[in-house]
């Protein structure tokens, strides 16, 4: 009877520590940077973070971010960052004005994802779609890794893995991280939202798809829903550099790739279900000499009828 006592005793006692424990779980902590990994500052991130706690569970989005390349970085925020649950942190860093006047900033998303890094229009997307519930300045009197104060030139290792991870592991609760902000206040980056005109929808070229060579838009499905766009429709699709001509073509719409011989092009929905236009088993970025960011644009209408 007493050992029986004991063991329920025992157990409880282990159950109640499972459930704090669950209550207490660390947040997914998820780095990106420009850095790449062909030396030691991304581990360097990765010690800091483990530093805070042992326990996070830390994963790279990319450190193969183009140098400086604030847009892609925001792009792939956005392209990224509702797949990963409620509470996740963002440690973000393209920072081409580490140590200058530019603030760092941990935002909050209605959704309730945080996004930790510079304030250089790194966070631009994420703001536009899924909304800032707040946005705090990083206070890095109390915020900021130990002797770290001389260093001016890698916050990301000093600020933002360090402040990311006390905010994952629980450590800090979102209000200490330092003073608010107005939310309206985020750095954004000026681009070309995507617009109908008439039969013709104009967006940008924000990022290839840079395995296969896929040139992917901004144009979301519901715009070319409006075209009343239906399966095998010829499109016409133009992209332009700072308002030059670079590459014309016309293609029909697929669902896939199979949807067309290999070699030929076509136009389809990627997994964002935005625009996006490919040649099956081929890389239309290559043979059309085009690239991505704000400058390139890009225009989709319905083919003209055949004479």
């Amino acid at each position: 009877m007493i050992i029986k006592r004991i063991s329920s005793i025992v157990a409880g006692a282990c159950l109640s520590a499972l459930l704090l424990s669950s209550a207490q779980a660390a947040a997914p902590l998820v780095l990106m940077t420009d850095f790449g990994t062909a030396d030691g500052a991304v581990s360097a991130m990765h010690g800091v973070a483990y530093g805070v706690d042992p326990k996070l569970t830390i994963s790279d989005l990319t450190h193969q971010i183009p140098d400086y390349d604030i847009w892609l970085g925001a792009y792939r925020l956005y392209q990224t960052a509702n797949y990963w649950p409620q509470g996740t942190v963002f440690v973000s860093v393209i920072d081409p004005g580490v140590g200058t006047a530019r603030k760092s900033v941990v935002l909050k998303t209605k959704g309730g994802r945080y996004f930790v890094g510079p304030d250089n229009g790194l966070f631009t997307l994420i703001a536009e779609r899924d909304g800032v519930a707040e946005l705090r300045e990083i206070d890095e009197k109390v915020n900021r890794l130990a002797g770290s104060a001389e260093s001016y030139t890698f916050h990301g290792r000093d600020v933002y893995a360090y402040v990311g991870a006390r905010l994952a592991s629980g450590a800090i609760t979102y209000e200490q991280v330092g003073p608010p902000l107005p939310s309206e206040s985020v750095v954004k980056i000026a681009y070309q939202k995507p617009v109908r005109d008439g039969n013709t929808i104009r967006g940008i070229v924000p990022v290839l798809d840079v395995k296969y060579g896929n040139v992917w838009t901004n144009i979301p499905k519901s715009l070319l829903d409006e075209l009343q766009v239906k399966l095998h429709d010829p499109l016409q699709v133009r992209i332009l550099h700072k308002g030059k001509q670079v590459a014309k073509v016309t293609a029909p719409f697929e669902h896939t790739f199979g949807g067309v011989a290999k070699g030929k092009p076509l136009v389809y929905l990627n997994s964002l279900l935005d625009v996006a236009v490919a040649i099956s088993q081929g890389d239309f970025a290559a043979k059309h000499h085009v690239e991505s960011g704000v400058d390139w644009e890009v225009e989709v209408s319905k083919a003209p009828a055949a004479k």
